[in-house]
């Protein structure tokens, strides 16, 4: 289930502040040095660096 649009204008990375673009089921930091990979679980991002993954 895509998140509301309204969630997504307002989330930013919190490791470089870049906006979010979703994708599947993670949410992907925009910034060009940046690039973290965030999971969405139940429909809940989850925004914690440690969490996050690098882009393959």
């Amino acid at each position: 289930m895509p998140l509301e649009a309204g969630l997504l204008e307002i989330l930013a990375c919190p490791a470089c502040h870049a906006t979010l673009k979703e994708q599947d089921a993670e949410l992907i930091c925009t910034g060009q040095d940046c690039g973290l990979v965030y999971p969405v679980r139940d429909d809940i991002p989850v925004l914690l660096v440690d969490e996050a993954r690098r882009p393959a």
